[in-house]
């Protein structure tokens, strides 16, 4: 399975995802600075999961009702930074094909998700 990160993913758990043979699609390699809805719209375009640590891509989703393939967003950043990379990375390899088609939020007490219909 393939995955886009957004550019505020940090490139630690890209890393650790390519690390355990996921493919990612990471936007900086290419696409830095592109607005919030391109990145979407390249997640759809190539029928992959997002993962993202900005809460933006919520609005995106729900508010503004802009269709996605799954979203998961990471609110780690009151770990420290190994322990947040491994977290993301651990959570996002085993969880990955549940995750397509939902809207998800990784924090420090587990995994939400929310199937999208």
């Amino acid at each position: 399975m393939t995955l886009v990160a957004d550019e505020s993913v940090d490139f630690g758990i890209v890393k650790g995802l390519r690390q355990k043979g996921i493919v990612v699609f990471y936007i900086p390699e290419g696409h830095g600075g592109i607005s919030d809805s391109e990145v979407l719209r390249i997640a759809v375009d190539k029928d992959c999961l997002l993962i993202t640590e900005d809460k933006d891509f919520g609005e995106l989703a729900f508010r503004l009702k802009f269709p996605h393939k799954g979203i998961l967003l990471i609110r780690l950043s009151d770990l420290p930074r190994k322990e947040r990379l491994d977290v993301a990375v651990k959570t996002t390899s085993e969880h990955l094909r549940k995750l397509k088609n939902t809207f998800s939020v990784l924090t420090k007490n587990g995994l939400r998700v929310k199937i999208i219909k």
